[in-house]
């Protein structure tokens, strides 16, 4: 299926990191009670149709814009690049590339200002921005912080039918693979890749797209995930937990997964690791090993795999969703197929396991 993105001959534009998503709800005010409510997000601005919230320690003007509309979707997926001539850059690499681009000199949404969004080669509404409007960093307002507290944003999920294009046009575009999920005949399901120094701003997950599988804000501590949980489970609204909480393998996150009022998924992420020097090694999981995805080796839930939102093109209008021909992770991983394992039967299990000297049966 792979049809590789041709290299602009153009330099790519510097990203900084993943910055901030807009996303379409049906229900503006019970979106509104999800994510200030129940999550804590702060609002920094709100009118009739648009929410502006960013987590505890942003100094830019939102992470996050819920925009009432007809349909749940993902309007835009946002970073941050170095410059204002990094956004001309962004520009001129995409309109070579052969890609649908817009540019506005005042922004898409307020508190942003000259900004780029394109339909990109995997059919994801990206923008590129510098200018922003600066607000108060609520780091030491303690009189403020909650048990839960959301404190970075910290990656998008995508889900795309083919990860190797998609991996080569991130790689391209300045991105670099911190870890990735692959079988023995070298199939990719999925790629974890960076531009801030964390395992990832964004991940590729194989499967049916475009469309958005999640996107994740960073807590502290442990603790203040397992405070979200209490939390839901006290407002009666603990169906909303989708998987968790648990531990990765992959980025070695502790890590929890909700659904919104729409079904937008939302990852409760933290403790994972740094990935900035040059030479910061590619981790490869096999596809069949149960700790890759959850630490503890419980089975993912089948809606994990399936479900994720829709993504929107310029105008408004949901990207169609294309069929992933290779086969997926769930269709390998999920159900009695004999072929998933904690500790292999020959005594090998892994690369997690190896580094803990364990063998089926015994401990040496």
């Amino acid at each position: 299926m792979t049809n590789f993105v041709p290299t602009p001959t153009v330099p790519a534009p510097d990203i900084v990191r993943c910055a901030y998503m807009e996303i379409v709800v049906t229900d503006l005010a019970r979106s509104r009670a999800f994510y200030v409510d129940v999550l804590g997000l702060h609002v920094t601005e709100e009118d009739g149709n648009n929410i502006y919230l960013r987590s505890l320690e942003e100094f830019i003007h939102h992470n996050l814009v819920l925009r009432q509309g007809p349909i749940a979707a993902v309007a835009a997926f946002a970073y941050r690049v170095k410059s204002p001539a990094e956004v001309d850059a962004a520009e001129a690499y995409y309109r070579e590339l052969g890609c649908r681009v817009e540019r506005r000199k005042d922004g898409f949404t307020k508190g942003i200002g000259d900004s780029v969004r394109v339909e990109d080669p995997l059919g994801f509404p990206y923008e590129f921005f510098y200018e922003t409007e600066h607000v108060e960093r609520l780091t030491q307002r303690y009189d403020l912080y909650s048990a839960g507290e959301l404190v970075r944003l910290d990656h998008f999920n995508q889900v795309t039918p083919d990860v190797p294009k998609g991996r080569k046009y991130l790689e391209d575009l300045g991105f670099r693979v911190s870890e990735d999920i692959k079988d023995s005949d070298g199939v990719t399901y999925a790629a974890w890749m960076h531009r801030k120094q964390t395992v990832h701003d964004t991940a590729l997950t194989g499967g049916n797209g475009p469309r958005m599988h999640h996107v994740a804000f960073a807590t502290h501590e442990k603790h203040n995930i397992i405070q979200i949980c209490d939390k839901m489970g006290a407002l009666r609204i603990s169906d909303r937990i989708e998987r968790g909480p648990g531990r990765h393998g992959v980025s070695n996150a502790f890590y929890l997964y909700i659904l919104d009022p729409d079904g937008h998924r939302i990852e409760i992420y933290t403790q994972d690791y740094y990935t900035g020097d040059p030479d910061n090694p590619t981790i490869t999981w096999d596809v069949h090993d149960n700790q890759r995805r959850d630490w503890w080796g419980n089975p993912v839930v089948p809606s994990w795999y399936t479900e994720a939102s829709l993504v929107l093109d310029l105008d408004g209008n949901p990207q169609p969703v294309i069929e992933r021909e290779e086969k997926s992770e769930m269709a390998v991983t999920v159900g009695a197929d004999g072929f998933s394992y904690t500790r292999k039967a020959d005594g090998d299990a892994g690369p997690a396991g190896e580094a803990q000297g364990f063998k089926l049966g015994a401990q040496v």
